[in-house]
């Protein structure tokens, strides 16, 4: 537990001066990367974010207004709002990742046989299994 406390501390430290980087708080920052995966209702988008809607709302309202992200309407139903990545977003979220050097560097002090086992064993212990 602690040396999994102490990495996500120094992935944490990384990630927010790479996203203060780009002038974004760790939240805004924290859901670009979540939309880098693809379209998130905003509900949906609080849940892993683990966060209340309403700051969801504050925060996606500020990066609209950046034009990094944008709001849709969802094909299913109209009254849910998706919020959908725009090219400019896409490129801040790459630009930070590319900033997180102590992150890179770790990572890349692993050989291929390692990184494919630490990523098959984060994927088993913290991705949900479909029911």
């Amino acid at each position: 537990m602690e040396l999994l406390s102490v990495s996500l501390g120094v992935y944490y430290g990384d990630f927010t001066v790479a996203a203060a980087s780009e002038n974004l708080t760790a939240s805004q920052g924290k859901a670009l990367t979540v939309l880098r995966r693809g379209p998130a209702a905003m509900r949906a988008l609080a849940e892993t974010m683990t966060c209340d809607a309403s700051n969801v709302t504050g925060i996606v309202d500020r990066l609209e207004k950046r034009g990094l992200v944008r709001r849709e309407a969802a094909a299913s139903d109209r009254r849910v709002k998706n919020v959908v990545l725009t090219a400019e977003g896409e490129r801040v979220t790459d630009a930070i990742r590319a900033r997180m050097h102590a992150t890179q560097d770790g990572l890349d002090g692993l050989g291929d046989e390692d990184r494919e086992r630490l990523y098959a064993l984060l994927e088993r212990v913290f991705v949900p299994k479909p029911a």
